[in-house]
């Protein structure tokens, strides 16, 4: 019996390790080995084992990181908000709009219209683009529904994109993304709806893989979506938080409170909602598309994560009207750009620290013995190559669980 299914050679590797510094660069020669899917083996080709691999290939210098992993998408929808991209150009406001009836509610109305067919045939596009890029994991919310069925369908298409793409899709149960018309002006009836009917559905049929909520001044507020997070507690599901994008609602600290997976947006942070994350250990999500469409100003406290040594990872937020990007990649270089992440940082943002906000960072995000062979090889000089060149095809090729995949 051989040693290995797979040996790859003369290969670089990013592994994003922890333990070493900056990119866990093993440079020169190195080799990856890989058996039932897993990292068997992997350094330096002179340090390599005996052994027998059923297959061997040489990659002729090629790099390898993590398969990149996008933690937070809404990529399930119906219809199109271009017209609200005209309208907030002339001025409009995304508060003005969303007041207005527009915003999440059009998506509402042309999600509840769709049938199951038609997201997913809608979806499965920005999947693709996703996985063209070197993506593997890919995290989708619901949150377009607001009803029990619509919420429900909307997770069912996630979950069949996972079955019939080659990405592994992470669910996330967002129906208190806003109120819906059926409880105009009794948010905290909706709220009770969401606690007493959806969850426990959703929850029952193991749809969802966490809970998220929307924190803000146009959703709900703390004290409501407290609610839904202890209900989520009990169900046994992790919590993560839209939180402080648009203004300052305490959301990072109610984040920490629950030991929520990640945080996100984060524009409005103040001192003391970085130290209530730091201590949490919960995950800073940043999404720069978001930041760039809204034409927001106010960054994220992006030294102070440092500072405080909380975890930053970098995604899409890709969705109908604040974020119509499906490029990790671009959404790597939008970090750097616009936020001032080092190309280390992005790059680990969108693999370790993407991984860390979704639970997973035990099974994947790094390349380590164990972990799952999800792996991204690249035509590029460095690492650093990738957090600077957009729109430039260098993925060479994608592999998850140790297999080439096509996207």
């Amino acid at each position: 019996m051989a040693d290995w299914d797979l040996l790859l050679t003369d290969t670089r590797l990013a592994t994003m390790n922890p333990a070493l510094p900056g990119y866990g660069a093993i440079e020169g020669a190195a080799a990856i080995a890989i058996r039932d899917g897993r990292i068997a083996w992997l350094g330096k080709q002179s340090e390599l084992p005996r052994g027998d691999a059923l297959a061997h290939r040489s990659l002729g210098g090629c790099w390898i990181t993590p398969a990149l992993i996008d933690c937070h998408t809404h990529i399930v929808f119906g219809g199109d908000r271009a017209e609200e991209f005209e309208q907030r150009l002339g001025g409009a406001s995304y508060e003005d709009i969303a007041r207005a009836g527009g915003g999440i509610m059009s998506t509402v109305r042309a999600t509840r219209s769709a049938t199951a067919d038609e997201l997913f045939a809608a979806a499965l596009p920005r999947v693709e683009a996703l996985a063209s890029e070197g993506v593997a994991t890919v995290e989708i919310k619901s949150g377009y529904g607001l009803d029990m069925d619509t919420e429900i369908r909307m997770l069912e298409v996630a979950r069949r994109l996972g079955d019939e793409s080659s990405v592994d899709v992470r669910t996330t149960l967002l129906a208190a993304h806003t109120v819906p018309p059926e409880y105009k002006n009794d948010a905290d009836g909706y709220i009770a709806f969401i606690c007493d009917e959806i969850l426990p559905r959703v929850a029952q049929r193991g749809l969802a893989d966490a809970v998220d909520a929307y924190c803000e001044s146009i959703a709900f507020s703390a004290s409501q979506v407290a609610t839904v997070f202890d209900k989520a507690a009990a169900l046994g599901l992790p919590v993560k938080l839209h939180a402080d994008q648009l203004s300052n609602c305490g959301g990072a600290a109610l984040a920490a409170r629950y030991k929520a997976l990640s945080a996100d947006h984060l524009e409005y942070t103040t001192p003391a909602g970085v130290d209530a994350l730091s201590a949490a250990s919960s995950v800073a999500v940043l999404l720069p598309g978001a930041f760039l469409t809204l034409s927001e100003t106010q960054l994220p406290p992006i030294a102070a994560f440092r500072g405080k040594g909380v975890p930053m990872a970098v995604a899409t937020d890709c969705n109908p009207g604040t974020s119509p990007i499906c490029s990790l990649r671009t959404a790597m270089m939008l970090a750097a750009r616009l936020f001032k992440l080092t190309p280390c940082e992005c790059l680990a943002g969108v693999t370790r620290e993407a991984a860390r906000a979704l639970g997973l960072l035990d099974d994947r995000g790094t390349l380590e013995i164990g972990k799952r062979a999800d792996l991204a090889l690249w035509n590029i000089g460095h690492p650093r190559d990738l957090a600077y060149w957009f729109g430039t095809p260098q993925l060479a090729e994608r592999m998850t669980s140790g297999h080439t995949t096509r996207s």
